[in-house]
């Protein structure tokens, strides 16, 4: 099984159409089985496709170029959590090349008021692969340090979410430093989550960030922000950083991670 998460950055990149088309030639290049993005947004005042997509929609622009590729494989849900830079509704998306037996949106925030830009949701699909589901989140939360939105709370409803019954795995920007002891990583790996960056036989620095990054400014410090957890304690063949200009192109101001699941 082959992984990606990507906080995507979109619409905020210089030459975002030309990230879009590489991040879709990477994508069929690597064939993941499934894909999380982060910050995937639409222009409010864009005009609709259906109910909810509208004409420039990240995720859906990205499957286009896919088509193009002659990659016709992958599809995609997408949801919003709020209003960002006060023109783009601005959210998550899943893309996957098998079959989505089930699909949800919900909020971890106390918020759910889209104006808020602390109000956080998350989406999640279940597939079916070697005759197993298997449930995957795309989280984008809130800081640790938060007095209004305080990261516990959105990690105890997202754990709530989880069902422990199946295999989930839980991918995203949790804008928490793993580098740093005691806050959101710890807890989140303190109430069951495991790392499949820890459990992989081959590894990099796992850094997903550096210098200063809008949420983060004034931390030039490396940060590795963007994970792959699961709630099963897994055989990891290899986790990656992505995207840094060393294993491929930077196309975002976080670097994206891969992993490879170990077949059983």
């Amino acid at each position: 099984m082959k992984l990606l998460t990507l906080n995507c950055h979109s619409w905020q990149e210089e030459n975002q159409v030309e990230k879009i088309k590489y991040l879709a030639s990477v994508i069929k290049e690597k064939q993941y089985d499934v894909v999380t993005l982060q910050e995937v947004s639409q222009s409010i005042d864009s005009n609709s496709v259906n109910s909810i997509i509208k004409e420039d929609n990240f995720a859906m622009l990205l499957i286009k170029e896919l088509n193009k590729l002659d990659e016709y494989k992958y599809n995609f849900i997408w949801d919003y959590s709020h209003i960002g830079y006060d023109i783009y509704e601005e959210g998550l998306a899943i893309l996957t090349k098998h079959e989505i037996k089930e699909s949800k949106s919900f909020y971890i925030s106390q918020s759910n008021d889209k104006s808020n830009y602390r109000s956080r949701n998350i989406v999640s699909i279940t597939i079916e692969m070697n005759d197993e589901l298997i449930d995957f989140y795309s989280c984008h939360t809130g800081w640790w340090n938060d007095d209004i939105e305080p990261f516990k709370y959105q990690a105890d409803k997202l754990l709530e979410n989880i069902s422990n019954e199946r295999l989930s795995f839980i991918m995203g920007d949790f804008n928490n430093n793993a580098l740093i002891r005691s806050e959101g990583y710890d807890y989140l790996t303190s109430n069951g989550l495991i790392d499949t960056y820890c459990n992989a036989k081959i590894k990099d620095s796992g850094i997903t960030v550096k210098g200063e990054i809008a949420g983060w400014e004034a931390q030039s410090e490396d940060k590795r922000l963007d994970l792959i957890l699961t709630n099963k304690d897994i055989e990891v063949k290899k986790s990656n950083v992505i995207f840094n200009d060393i294993n491929k192109d930077i196309i975002s101001d976080h670097y994206g991670v891969e992993v490879f699941i170990e077949e059983k």
